[in-house]
């Protein structure tokens, strides 16, 4: 019997109770990892999506918890070390975005985003880190979007963090690699998500008629890249970004 992708390896995802991080969590499941999982939704929904992906017969943990705040995330890498003894896989997924054009937006939705999006990643690259280097191995996956490397009207402070995230994934590359840790970004484009679900539909048209593929992506596409990324398939990819988006950036 072949053996599952990612057997034996334990992977953390934040912000994965629903949406694209839970698409990413089933599909690392469904490949025979341990998951651990943060979210800062209803503990109903976080509850109800850990009995889900243990279905697939993995070790499954779910904390409430602020990928933005540095001291949780301390915390949380001592819980998960202490409960499955390592960790092999590191997605940074969660993130919020307070779109307005520059000239309406104020400090506070500039702030939010920034801190959600990018400093949740510094907070948990560094935390990890520690853990890789004693292993002597790992995996970062931070999640992007084109936005972050084309820009987009309305969105300048949703552009930033996700541009500062491509930034710090590349250094983190550059500084790690030679410990056998490699750090990959994954840009979506335009995803079927409940951040999505709220645009007018003369908007998502527009979108579709701009991407190559004629539609809009699924969680799942995004997944089956991270899983990718996660898998010794990808061993000699590390400072990368992939886009998953139709081609609309082609």
């Amino acid at each position: 019997m072949e053996m599952k992708q990612l057997q034996g390896k334990t992977a953390l995802i934040t912000g994965a109770s629903r949406g694209i991080g839970y698409a990413i969590a089933r599909q690392f499941a469904a490949a025979g990892a341990d998951i651990v999982f943060t979210h800062l939704s209803s503990d109903e929904q976080g509850q109800t999506s850990a009995e889900a992906l243990r279905a697939f017969g993995g070790k499954v943990s779910v904390y409430r918890s602020d990928a933005a705040d540095f001291s949780a995330v301390e915390v949380l890498m001592q819980e998960v070390v202490r409960e499955f003894g390592r960790l092999d896989v590191l997605v940074n997924n969660a993130g919020i975005t307070r779109d307005n054009l520059l000239l309406r937006m104020d400090e506070q939705s500039w702030d939010a985003v920034i801190r959600v999006n990018l400093k949740s990643c510094f907070n948990t690259v560094k935390a990890a880190t520690r853990v890789f280097l004693k292993q002597r191995s790992g995996v970062i996956i931070n999640i992007a979007s084109v936005v972050g490397i084309k820009g987009n009207a309305g969105q300048a402070n949703y552009a930033a963090s996700k541009a500062g995230i491509i930034g710090l994934t590349k250094s983190v590359a550059l500084e790690l690699g030679s410990r056998n840790i490699r750090s990959n970004a994954i840009a979506p484009g335009f995803i079927e998500t409940a951040m999505t679900q709220d645009l007018a539909e003369a908007s998502i048209q527009d979108w579709k008629q701009a991407i190559p593929l004629q539609r809009m992506g699924l969680p799942e596409d995004v997944a089956h890249c991270a899983l990718f990324l996660a898998s010794d398939t990808s061993s000699y990819i590390t400072g990368q970004v992939i886009q998953v988006d139709g081609g609309v950036l082609t």
